[in-house]
């Protein structure tokens, strides 16, 4: 079929707009379909390959469901299925829940790791997941076939579930307690926790989402995020459905190779005024375009009202750096909105509210690690990314070590809860109690292990818990010694991979990992003293300085810098430093 026959789904239609105000997610399923709207499917260079309709969507998958019980999968039985951005997917999933199964959305292979890396991975989140039966493409058939006889579980190319008998019959009435998918976060991966999401929890966080984000009657999105992280299957995904929105996509992959692609997207869509990326997104197309001087003729960037930033630390140079390569083309710096959610809450937590855009506080990096300020050295500071005020139906309150409350500006764990808040860590119910804490009157929270502060009801983040580095009694944090090797020349935003090491006398030290583009040999001897001076001048103390090949630091499945595995691959030697020359 040519681009000519193919024509995309509107943006608008006589259906009334409902913001996921329903009791499941099939019911969702169900009134979209009442509309003309639906999913757009794009090759690498923005040509139009695949239109579903939401009317479609729903046939297919009440067919899937129809085979799915016909096979003898029901009601609480897990289907996996690699989360390939594709009407297949789509169709799968949501077919899974008509027949009140659970899908679980796990990963496609990445550049980083290998085969058998691959394999590895999917085989712990089946073990974790225990499903059924596994779906994927053909063309990964084989590392997906080998993961699924590892576990023990059906596994089968989706093409061929597609040829399976579907006899009519009822279909289960799925009930808003229900629960609806299991989401594995970006980090799951030797250890795996399930995120168990309900119709309800999903329902109630897409609602207060698009409250929040004022989702109007012509919105059109498009989108690059893949859909086994939250922000992709849950925010450009499963939102679009119960919000009924056309939406337009494009495979990661694909953006991975063309980013400038995703701003095509935008730009040539007519209506286009929704679009999410974590910061690297950005970041890695206002670089891609710094040598160019087309700007303005390439791009209309002037519908996009909301450029939505989240899944990782927000940086305002970065977001800067879009602005000003970007603004030619008619982007306006309002437009960003700042968030915060994660897998545990279903997704959102809190929203800047539309057209505030970025706006940051400057703190003392010793305020930030709690440690007494060296009066004999000058402060430091650090801009933190205000992200935004609780969506509808969402708390959220900073505590203490001790779970006491803490009061505007004071530092400490960010703590929520609501109707959209998980219902458990599938079979781990000691993860589970970990994180979802009672308070005295019987209140559930969730403890999000992230660090922060609030400021007139709106919440800012600090960083993980976990991450925080303590040598000698005082706490730094990763980011900041990231970010100030960032700035010595010709290092990109995730070059640097920072973390605690213990030496033979038991002591901690500063460890900075660092992708290193230099052949010369003394020109590396330089570049890693340098990068040792500059931790030095921001930890007061000397560090490890390995430099490594590029791309060889690991990042997880949403594209995020993965300090805890960089720093394992570094211990057993999967990582290999660069043997730098030694002076004669």
């Amino acid at each position: 079929m040519t681009e000519q026959a193919l024509r995309p789904t509107p943006n608008d239609c006589p259906l009334p707009r409902r913001r996921s105000d329903f009791a499941t997610f099939t019911e969702a399923v169900d009134y979209a379909a009442q509309s003309a709207k639906g999913m757009n499917f794009h090759d690498m260079r923005g040509t139009l390959e695949r239109v579903l309709t939401y009317v479609e969507l729903r046939e297919n998958a009440l067919k899937v469901a129809r085979q799915m019980v016909a096979a003898g999968i029901g009601q609480g039985n897990r289907v996996a299925l690699i989360a390939e951005t594709g009407a297949e997917f789509a169709a799968l999933f949501c077919g899974a829940v008509y027949a009140g199964a659970w899908p679980v959305p796990l990963p496609l292979p990445t550049s980083f790791g290998g085969k058998e890396s691959y394999i590895d991975q999917l085989a712990v989140q089946l073990l974790s997941s225990d499903p059924t039966i596994l779906l994927y493409p053909a063309e990964i058939a084989e590392m997906a076939g080998a993961a699924a006889a590892r576990q023990g579980c059906e596994g089968q190319a989706w093409e061929d579930f597609a040829l399976r008998p579907d006899p009519e019959c009822d279909l289960p009435e799925v009930q808003p307690d229900d629960i609806c998918y299991l989401q594995y976060s970006s980090g799951s991966t030797r250890f795996p926790t399930g995120v168990a999401v309900t119709h309800r929890a999903l329902l109630d966080n897409l609602a207060g989402h698009a409250i929040s984000m004022d989702i109007g009657t012509n919105d059109r999105v498009a989108s690059w995020l893949p859909w086994y992280h939250d922000m992709g299957l849950v925010g450009c995904f499963l939102s679009l459905i119960s919000n009924q929105v056309s939406v337009d996509y494009l495979k990661t992959e694909h953006f991975a190779r063309r980013p400038l692609a995703w701003l095509d997207l935008i730009s040539r869509n007519e209506g286009t005024t929704l679009s999410y990326s974590p910061t690297f997104g950005y970041d890695i197309c206002a670089r891609r375009i710094s040598s160019q001087s087309n700007v303005a003729e390439r791009f209309d960037l002037s519908r996009w009202r909301t450029a939505g930033n989240g899944a990782d630390m927000i940086r305002p140079d970065v977001m800067q750096n879009f602005v000003n390569a970007f603004a030619p083309a008619g982007f306006k710096a309002n437009a960003f909105t700042p968030s915060y959610g994660l897998a545990e809450a279903t997704l959102a937590v809190t929203v800047m509210p539309p057209g505030e855009g970025i706006r940051v506080e400057l703190i003392e990096e010793e305020t930030l690690s709690g440690t007494p300020r060296d009066l004999s050295r000058p402060a430091r500071y650090r801009a933190i990314v205000n992200c935004g005020k609780p969506i509808p139906g969402m708390e959220v309150e900073i505590r203490g070590e001790n779970g006491q409350t803490k009061a505007d500006h004071q530092i400490g764990k960010v703590w929520c809860r609501g109707t959209s808040v998980m219902h458990s860590y599938f079979r781990n119910p000691e993860a589970t109690e970990e994180c979802l804490v009672a308070k005295e009157n019987g209140d559930v929270w969730l403890d999000t292990g992230d660090m922060g502060y609030m400021h007139e009801g709106y919440l800012y983040i600090v960083g993980r818990a976990k991450d925080m580095i303590i040598i000698n009694g005082k706490n730094h944090w990763p980011q900041d010694i990231e970010w100030a090797v960032e700035q010595l020349p010709g290092f990109n935003h995730g070059d640097i991979a920072a973390f605690a090491l213990e030496t033979e006398d038991g002591e901690e030290v500063p460890a900075v990992l660092v992708h290193c583009r230099v052949s010369d040999p003394e020109e590396r001897v330089k570049l890693h003293d340098e990068i040792r001076d500059k931790v030095r001048s921001v930890t007061g103390m000397n560090c490890v300085v390995e430099l490594v090949p590029p791309r060889t630091l690991p990042r997880t499945s949403s594209g995020k810098l993965s300090r805890a595995k960089a720093k394992k691959q570094y211990l057993s030697g999967e990582i290999e430093p660069i043997k730098l020359a030694v002076a004669a």
